[in-house]
């Protein structure tokens, strides 16, 4: 019995290399467009959206993540560039930025310490092994330094990963909820802790709703990998 077209359409697909780099862009252009039609709400965030549909496409398929990757690791790739990109609008706001040096430091080192503390603290209570306990830890920095530092401690790269993606989506989801709630309307400050705690992610959901509050985005975020980067291997 022959199989039907579509299977063997799908079966030359896969074996061009830029599939999977297409479905990944598309399946970004689909998900930004559905959070266009909800009005901009931070629950549909893009990335939650793509990498859901992304999931359930390599789960219909059966295809391996390594394949995946493999077609889709240009992407990977722009991440560094993109994240000193973002130097850029930092550097625009120089001026600014310095008058403000003090708190931002202070802010910077109180979030890291926090975050860091409270995700160890955390594993320890839930017994986690002391390899989970590192690979989670720099779960606040931005992607491909999350990465090289959990490597570098001794943790699992693609669990770091995991953990970064699900800290920023959540992050970029509440923050800006969580703040109109409380009458935060300090955009410095909103944009610190977006970039901060949910790094890339956040940094992008802070821009969507303030300028300002993405260049402090952009500059918690740098800072905080820039000294997760540092010092946790140091440390640990």
């Amino acid at each position: 019995m022959n199989p039907p077209p579509i299977f063997e359409l799908w079966v030359f697909l896969k074996a061009k290399p830029l599939l999977w780099l297409f479905l990944t862009l598309g399946a970004w252009v689909l998900a930004r467009r559905l959070q266009d039609a909800a009005g901009g709400a931070a629950w549909a965030n893009p990335v939650a959206g793509s990498s859901l549909l992304l999931g359930f496409l390599l789960w219909l398929t059966d295809t391996p993540y390594e394949e995946f990757f493999a077609g889709a690791q240009f992407v990977h790739f722009l991440l560094g560039p993109a994240t000193i990109a973002l130097g850029v609008t930092i550097i625009e706001h120089g001026k600014a930025v310095r008058r403000q040096i003090v708190p931002v430091v202070g802010a910077l080192l109180v979030g890291v310490l926090v975050s860091v503390g409270v995700t160890w603290g955390l594993c320890q209570v839930a017994g986690l092994s002391d390899v989970i306990t590192l690979s989670l830890l720099p779960k606040s920095a931005t992607a491909p330094v999350a990465m090289a530092v959990s490597e570098s401690i001794g943790g699992i790269a693609s669990i770091s990963m995991c953990a970064v993606l699900l800290t920023g989506v959540v992050g970029a989801i509440i923050v800006t909820p969580l703040f109109n709630l409380f009458r935060f309307r300090n955009w410095k400050a909103r944009g610190f802790a977006a970039g901060l705690t949910a790094h890339g992610i956040g940094t992008a959901r802070a821009y969507q709703v303030s300028n300002e509050a993405g260049v402090y985005a952009a500059l918690a975020l740098a800072l905080a990998a820039l000294l997760q980067g540092i010092v946790l291997p140091l440390v640990l």
